[in-house]
Protein backbone atom coordinates (compact mmCIF):
# COMPACT_ATOMS: atom_id res chain seq x y z
CA UNK A 1 0.00 0.00 0.00
CA UNK A 2 1.40 3.33 -1.13
CA UNK A 3 0.65 6.33 1.12
CA UNK A 4 0.81 9.26 -1.27
CA UNK A 5 0.47 8.74 -5.01
CA UNK A 6 2.53 11.39 -6.80
CA UNK A 7 4.80 11.09 -9.82
CA UNK A 8 7.59 9.39 -7.90
CA UNK A 9 5.14 6.87 -6.50
CA UNK A 10 3.86 6.20 -10.01
CA UNK A 11 7.31 5.04 -11.09
CA UNK A 12 7.60 2.87 -7.97
CA UNK A 13 4.23 1.22 -8.69
CA UNK A 14 5.33 0.36 -12.23
CA UNK A 15 8.55 -1.20 -10.92
CA UNK A 16 6.72 -3.18 -8.22
CA UNK A 17 4.30 -4.57 -10.76
CA UNK A 18 7.24 -5.93 -12.76
CA UNK A 19 7.68 -8.33 -9.83
CA UNK A 20 4.01 -9.30 -9.75
CA UNK A 21 3.06 -7.17 -6.75
CA UNK A 22 -0.51 -6.03 -6.11
CA UNK A 23 -0.43 -2.31 -5.32
CA UNK A 24 -3.02 -0.13 -3.58
CA UNK A 25 -2.49 3.64 -3.99
CA UNK A 26 -3.77 6.21 -1.49
CA UNK A 27 -3.86 9.99 -1.71
CA UNK A 28 -5.96 12.98 -0.72
CA UNK A 29 -7.34 13.50 -4.23
CA UNK A 30 -8.71 11.22 -6.94
CA UNK A 31 -6.78 10.60 -10.13
CA UNK A 32 -3.33 11.04 -8.57
CA UNK A 33 -0.50 9.78 -10.82
CA UNK A 34 0.20 6.50 -8.98
CA UNK A 35 -3.52 5.71 -8.81
CA UNK A 36 -3.56 5.58 -12.60
CA UNK A 37 -1.30 2.51 -12.64
CA UNK A 38 -2.22 0.82 -9.33
CA UNK A 39 -4.64 -2.09 -8.97
CA UNK A 40 -7.03 0.01 -6.86
CA UNK A 41 -7.00 3.12 -4.71
CA UNK A 42 -8.43 4.98 -1.72
CA UNK A 43 -8.97 8.73 -1.44
CA UNK A 44 -8.45 10.28 2.01
CA UNK A 45 -6.06 12.56 3.89
CA UNK A 46 -2.97 10.71 5.10
CA UNK A 47 -3.13 12.91 8.21
CA UNK A 48 -6.51 11.39 9.18
CA UNK A 49 -5.26 8.76 11.61
CA UNK A 50 -8.61 7.03 12.03
CA UNK A 51 -9.13 6.66 8.28
CA UNK A 52 -5.52 5.56 7.78
CA UNK A 53 -6.00 2.85 10.39
CA UNK A 54 -9.32 1.78 8.83
CA UNK A 55 -7.94 1.46 5.29
CA UNK A 56 -4.88 -0.50 6.42
CA UNK A 57 -7.12 -2.84 8.43
CA UNK A 58 -9.38 -3.26 5.38
CA UNK A 59 -6.60 -4.02 2.87
CA UNK A 60 -4.18 -5.85 5.19
CA UNK A 61 -1.13 -4.99 3.05
CA UNK A 62 2.16 -6.84 3.41
CA UNK A 63 4.03 -3.52 3.11
CA UNK A 64 2.96 0.04 3.90
CA UNK A 65 5.12 2.38 1.79
CA UNK A 66 4.99 6.12 2.62
CA UNK A 67 5.56 8.33 -0.44
CA UNK A 68 4.95 11.72 1.24
CA UNK A 69 5.89 13.36 4.53
CA UNK A 70 2.42 14.40 5.72
CA UNK A 71 1.17 11.16 7.26
CA UNK A 72 -0.28 10.33 10.68
CA UNK A 73 2.98 8.67 11.66
CA UNK A 74 1.80 7.93 15.21
CA UNK A 75 -0.59 5.42 13.64
CA UNK A 76 2.26 3.86 11.66
CA UNK A 77 4.29 3.51 14.87
CA UNK A 78 1.37 1.76 16.60
CA UNK A 79 0.71 -0.56 13.68
CA UNK A 80 4.38 -1.43 13.27
CA UNK A 81 4.53 -2.38 16.95
CA UNK A 82 1.58 -4.70 16.29
CA UNK A 83 3.39 -6.41 13.39
CA UNK A 84 2.67 -4.27 10.31
CA UNK A 85 5.74 -3.73 8.08
CA UNK A 86 6.33 -0.05 7.31
CA UNK A 87 8.94 1.05 4.74
CA UNK A 88 11.65 1.73 5.68
CA UNK A 89 10.49 1.92 9.33
CA UNK A 90 7.77 3.83 11.17
CA UNK A 91 10.50 5.61 13.13
CA UNK A 92 12.12 6.83 9.91
CA UNK A 93 8.77 8.08 8.61
CA UNK A 94 8.07 9.87 11.89
CA UNK A 95 11.50 11.49 12.19
CA UNK A 96 11.67 12.71 8.60
CA UNK A 97 8.08 13.96 8.48
CA UNK A 98 9.15 16.73 10.84
CA UNK A 99 12.33 18.73 10.21
CA UNK A 100 12.86 19.08 13.94
CA UNK A 101 13.05 15.32 14.47
CA UNK A 102 15.58 14.63 11.74
CA UNK A 103 17.71 17.70 12.45
CA UNK A 104 18.02 16.85 16.14
CA UNK A 105 18.92 13.26 15.27
CA UNK A 106 21.58 14.20 12.73
CA UNK A 107 23.15 17.18 14.50
CA UNK A 108 22.65 16.40 18.18
CA UNK A 109 22.72 12.59 18.34
CA UNK A 110 24.86 11.59 15.37
CA UNK A 111 27.09 14.68 15.54
CA UNK A 112 27.16 15.24 11.78
CA UNK A 113 27.82 18.70 10.28
CA UNK A 114 24.68 20.77 9.54
CA UNK A 115 23.88 24.44 9.11
CA UNK A 116 23.33 26.35 12.39
CA UNK A 117 19.62 26.40 13.27
CA UNK A 118 16.90 27.42 15.70
CA UNK A 119 13.37 26.06 16.07
CA UNK A 120 10.72 28.75 16.48
CA UNK A 121 6.98 28.92 17.19
CA UNK A 122 6.20 32.59 16.52
CA UNK A 123 7.21 35.37 14.17
CA UNK A 124 8.99 37.20 16.97
CA UNK A 125 11.00 34.07 17.80
CA UNK A 126 11.89 33.71 14.12
CA UNK A 127 13.09 37.32 14.01
CA UNK A 128 15.21 36.77 17.11
CA UNK A 129 16.64 33.57 15.60
CA UNK A 130 17.52 35.45 12.44
CA UNK A 131 19.32 38.03 14.52
CA UNK A 132 21.28 35.33 16.31
CA UNK A 133 22.17 33.37 13.18
CA UNK A 134 22.62 36.40 10.95
CA UNK A 135 20.89 37.60 7.80
CA UNK A 136 20.34 36.30 5.22
CA UNK A 137 18.85 33.17 6.77
CA UNK A 138 16.40 30.50 5.61
CA UNK A 139 12.93 29.99 7.08
CA UNK A 140 11.15 26.66 6.52
CA UNK A 141 7.99 25.09 7.97
CA UNK A 142 8.80 21.96 9.96
CA UNK A 143 6.47 20.05 7.65
CA UNK A 144 6.47 20.87 3.95
CA UNK A 145 7.73 19.53 0.63
CA UNK A 146 8.84 20.79 -2.79
CA UNK A 147 9.89 24.12 -1.29
CA UNK A 148 6.40 25.11 -0.15
CA UNK A 149 6.61 27.77 2.56
CA UNK A 150 10.40 28.03 2.31
CA UNK A 151 12.16 31.34 1.70
CA UNK A 152 15.46 33.15 2.09
CA UNK A 153 15.03 36.03 4.54
CA UNK A 154 17.49 38.68 3.44
CA UNK A 155 16.77 41.35 6.08
CA UNK A 156 14.82 41.63 9.35
CA UNK A 157 12.18 43.57 7.46
CA UNK A 158 11.49 40.54 5.26
CA UNK A 159 10.64 38.23 8.16
CA UNK A 160 6.94 39.12 8.45
CA UNK A 161 6.19 38.15 4.84
CA UNK A 162 8.39 35.05 5.12
CA UNK A 163 6.57 33.97 8.27
CA UNK A 164 3.17 34.31 6.58
CA UNK A 165 4.41 32.32 3.60
CA UNK A 166 5.77 29.59 5.89
CA UNK A 167 2.45 29.29 7.69
CA UNK A 168 0.57 29.06 4.40
CA UNK A 169 2.96 26.50 2.94
CA UNK A 170 3.11 24.10 5.88
CA UNK A 171 1.94 20.65 4.81
CA UNK A 172 -0.09 19.90 7.94
CA UNK A 173 -1.26 23.41 8.77
CA UNK A 174 0.43 26.39 10.39
CA UNK A 175 2.92 25.78 13.16
CA UNK A 176 6.56 25.66 14.19
CA UNK A 177 9.37 26.46 11.79
CA UNK A 178 13.12 26.10 11.53
CA UNK A 179 15.42 29.07 10.92
CA UNK A 180 18.72 28.04 9.37
CA UNK A 181 21.91 30.01 9.00
CA UNK A 182 22.65 30.70 5.35
CA UNK A 183 25.30 28.36 3.95
CA UNK A 184 27.46 29.81 1.18
CA UNK A 185 28.03 26.50 -0.54
CA UNK A 186 29.68 25.72 -3.87
CA UNK A 187 26.96 23.32 -4.97
CA UNK A 188 24.28 20.90 -3.72
CA UNK A 189 24.09 17.15 -4.19
CA UNK A 190 21.75 14.28 -3.49
CA UNK A 191 23.29 11.01 -2.36
CA UNK A 192 20.74 8.38 -3.37
CA UNK A 193 21.41 5.64 -0.84
CA UNK A 194 19.84 2.20 -0.99
CA UNK A 195 19.61 -0.09 2.02
CA UNK A 196 18.94 -3.67 0.97
CA UNK A 197 19.31 -7.23 2.18
CA UNK A 198 22.89 -7.25 0.91
CA UNK A 199 23.96 -3.96 2.51
CA UNK A 200 23.98 -0.19 1.96
CA UNK A 201 25.16 1.36 -1.32
CA UNK A 202 25.43 4.96 -2.49
CA UNK A 203 24.62 5.82 -6.10
CA UNK A 204 27.10 8.13 -7.84
CA UNK A 205 26.39 11.74 -6.79
CA UNK A 206 23.46 13.65 -8.26
CA UNK A 207 23.93 17.40 -8.67
CA UNK A 208 20.90 19.66 -8.67
CA UNK A 209 19.61 23.19 -8.84
CA UNK A 210 16.75 24.35 -6.65
CA UNK A 211 14.68 27.51 -6.95
CA UNK A 212 12.63 28.52 -3.90
CA UNK A 213 13.45 25.15 -2.38
CA UNK A 214 12.04 23.19 -5.34
CA UNK A 215 14.05 21.05 -7.75
CA UNK A 216 14.44 22.42 -11.27
CA UNK A 217 17.34 20.47 -12.81
CA UNK A 218 19.50 17.52 -11.79
CA UNK A 219 22.40 15.61 -13.32
CA UNK A 220 24.45 12.50 -12.72
CA UNK A 221 27.29 12.10 -12.13
CA UNK A 222 28.04 15.36 -10.35
CA UNK A 223 31.70 16.39 -10.35
CA UNK A 224 33.17 16.17 -6.82
CA UNK A 225 36.60 15.84 -5.29
CA UNK A 226 37.39 12.35 -3.96
CA UNK A 227 37.62 13.78 -0.43
CA UNK A 228 34.19 15.44 -0.61
CA UNK A 229 32.58 12.34 -2.11
CA UNK A 230 34.04 10.15 0.63
CA UNK A 231 32.59 12.47 3.28
CA UNK A 232 29.22 12.60 1.54
CA UNK A 233 29.00 8.82 1.45
CA UNK A 234 30.01 8.56 5.10
CA UNK A 235 27.25 11.00 6.10
CA UNK A 236 24.65 9.21 3.98
CA UNK A 237 25.59 5.77 5.28
CA UNK A 238 25.52 6.99 8.89
CA UNK A 239 22.07 8.58 8.57
CA UNK A 240 20.54 5.71 6.61
CA UNK A 241 22.06 3.12 8.90
CA UNK A 242 20.56 4.87 11.93
CA UNK A 243 17.10 5.20 10.40
CA UNK A 244 17.12 1.51 9.53
CA UNK A 245 14.97 -0.62 7.29
CA UNK A 246 15.13 -1.27 3.57
CA UNK A 247 14.53 1.16 0.74
CA UNK A 248 15.95 4.06 -1.22
CA UNK A 249 16.80 7.24 0.70
CA UNK A 250 17.53 10.67 -0.75
CA UNK A 251 20.21 12.37 1.38
CA UNK A 252 20.73 16.04 0.45
CA UNK A 253 23.94 17.88 1.28
CA UNK A 254 25.77 21.15 0.66
CA UNK A 255 29.37 20.98 -0.56
CA UNK A 256 31.92 23.69 0.22
CA UNK A 257 35.29 22.69 -1.24
CA UNK A 258 36.07 19.37 0.38
CA UNK A 259 33.61 19.92 3.22
CA UNK A 260 30.12 18.37 3.19
CA UNK A 261 27.18 19.62 5.27
CA UNK A 262 24.02 17.56 5.77
CA UNK A 263 20.79 19.26 4.66
CA UNK A 264 17.82 16.85 4.62
CA UNK A 265 16.87 13.21 4.06
CA UNK A 266 13.81 11.60 2.53
CA UNK A 267 13.22 7.89 3.27
CA UNK A 268 11.91 7.33 -0.26
CA UNK A 269 12.87 8.12 -3.86
CA UNK A 270 13.84 11.74 -4.38
CA UNK A 271 12.67 14.15 -7.07
CA UNK A 272 16.25 14.95 -8.12
CA UNK A 273 16.68 11.22 -8.70
CA UNK A 274 14.40 11.31 -11.73
CA UNK A 275 17.64 11.71 -13.67
CA UNK A 276 18.49 8.06 -12.89
CA UNK A 277 15.87 7.00 -15.45
CA UNK A 278 18.44 7.99 -18.06
CA UNK A 279 21.73 7.40 -16.27
CA UNK A 280 21.88 4.27 -14.12
CA UNK A 281 21.65 0.55 -14.67
CA UNK A 282 18.74 0.62 -12.23
CA UNK A 283 16.71 3.80 -11.68
CA UNK A 284 16.11 4.93 -8.10
CA UNK A 285 12.57 3.56 -8.45
CA UNK A 286 13.78 0.12 -9.48
CA UNK A 287 16.25 0.17 -6.58
CA UNK A 288 13.46 1.09 -4.15
CA UNK A 289 11.24 -1.72 -5.43
CA UNK A 290 13.99 -4.33 -5.26
CA UNK A 291 15.18 -3.35 -1.82
CA UNK A 292 11.77 -3.14 -0.11
CA UNK A 293 10.89 -6.57 -1.48
CA UNK A 294 13.98 -8.03 0.16
CA UNK A 295 15.76 -8.63 -3.15
CA UNK A 296 19.51 -8.12 -3.52
CA UNK A 297 20.74 -4.95 -5.19
CA UNK A 298 23.74 -5.39 -7.52
CA UNK A 299 26.57 -2.84 -7.76
CA UNK A 300 25.19 0.47 -9.07
CA UNK A 301 26.83 2.12 -12.05
CA UNK A 302 26.24 5.16 -14.22
CA UNK A 303 25.94 3.86 -17.78
CA UNK A 304 25.76 7.30 -19.37
CA UNK A 305 25.85 10.89 -18.06
CA UNK A 306 22.28 12.21 -17.86
CA UNK A 307 20.42 15.41 -17.05
CA UNK A 308 16.82 16.15 -16.07
CA UNK A 309 14.74 19.32 -16.29
CA UNK A 310 11.45 19.72 -14.41
CA UNK A 311 8.52 21.04 -16.45
CA UNK A 312 6.14 23.31 -14.52
CA UNK A 313 2.65 24.47 -15.31
CA UNK A 314 1.33 27.86 -14.23
CA UNK A 315 -2.33 28.69 -13.71
CA UNK A 316 -5.48 26.91 -12.58
CA UNK A 317 -7.14 24.25 -14.67
CA UNK A 318 -6.44 21.08 -16.64
CA UNK A 319 -2.91 20.75 -18.06
CA UNK A 320 -2.37 19.78 -21.70
CA UNK A 321 1.13 18.92 -22.93
CA UNK A 322 2.15 19.40 -26.57
CA UNK A 323 5.43 19.17 -28.45
CA UNK A 324 6.21 15.61 -27.39
CA UNK A 325 7.04 14.62 -30.97
CA UNK A 326 9.68 17.37 -31.28
CA UNK A 327 11.04 16.57 -27.82
CA UNK A 328 11.53 12.89 -28.60
CA UNK A 329 13.29 13.69 -31.87
CA UNK A 330 16.27 14.78 -29.74
CA UNK A 331 18.81 11.93 -29.33
CA UNK A 332 18.71 9.87 -26.12
CA UNK A 333 15.69 11.80 -24.84
CA UNK A 334 12.90 10.67 -22.56
CA UNK A 335 9.77 12.42 -21.32
CA UNK A 336 7.63 11.58 -18.31
CA UNK A 337 4.23 13.29 -18.26
CA UNK A 338 2.87 12.75 -14.78
CA UNK A 339 -0.84 12.83 -15.59
CA UNK A 340 -1.81 15.15 -12.75
CA UNK A 341 -5.51 15.97 -13.25
CA UNK A 342 -5.20 19.67 -12.52
CA UNK A 343 -2.80 22.52 -11.88
CA UNK A 344 -3.23 25.16 -9.19
CA UNK A 345 -0.77 28.05 -9.14
CA UNK A 346 2.47 26.39 -10.24
CA UNK A 347 2.95 22.65 -10.24
CA UNK A 348 5.50 20.18 -11.55
CA UNK A 349 3.71 18.32 -14.34
CA UNK A 350 6.40 16.56 -16.37
CA UNK A 351 10.13 16.01 -16.63
CA UNK A 352 12.57 16.02 -19.54
CA UNK A 353 15.48 13.58 -19.34
CA UNK A 354 18.37 13.06 -21.73
CA UNK A 355 21.70 11.30 -21.70
CA UNK A 356 24.85 11.94 -23.69
CA UNK A 357 28.51 11.18 -24.11
CA UNK A 358 29.39 13.99 -21.69
CA UNK A 359 27.50 15.77 -18.90
CA UNK A 360 27.44 18.89 -21.08
CA UNK A 361 25.87 17.07 -24.01
CA UNK A 362 23.27 15.51 -21.71
CA UNK A 363 22.47 18.94 -20.23
CA UNK A 364 22.04 20.60 -23.61
CA UNK A 365 19.82 17.79 -24.84
CA UNK A 366 17.63 17.80 -21.71
CA UNK A 367 17.14 21.55 -21.92
CA UNK A 368 16.25 21.22 -25.59
CA UNK A 369 13.69 18.53 -24.71
CA UNK A 370 12.20 20.80 -22.06
CA UNK A 371 12.07 23.72 -24.50
CA UNK A 372 10.20 21.60 -27.03
CA UNK A 373 7.42 20.86 -24.55
CA UNK A 374 4.57 23.30 -24.05
CA UNK A 375 2.08 23.11 -21.20
CA UNK A 376 -1.26 24.82 -21.66
CA UNK A 377 -3.62 25.14 -18.71
CA UNK A 378 -7.24 24.92 -19.78
CA UNK A 379 -9.59 26.61 -17.35
CA UNK A 380 -12.52 24.55 -16.16
CA UNK A 381 -15.87 25.70 -17.63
Amino acid sequence: MLLGSGELGKEVVIELQRYGCEVIACDRYAGAPAMQVAHRHHVFSMLDGAELRRVIALEKPDLVVPEIEAIATDVLVELEAAGQRVIPTARAARLTMNREGIRRLVAEELGLPTSPYRFVATESEALAAGGALGFPCVLKPLMSSSGHGQSVVKTPGDMAAAWRYAQEGARAGAGRCIVEGFIRFDYEITVLTVSAVNGIQCCPPVGHVQIDGDYRESWQPAAMSPAAWAKAQAIARTVVGNLGGWGLFGVEAFVCGDEVIFSEVSPRPHDTGLVTIGSQTWSEFALHARSILGLPVPPIEVLRPAHSVAILGHGTGVPVVTGVDQALAIPESQVRIFGKPECKGHRRLAVAIASGATPEEARDRARAVASALTITIISAP
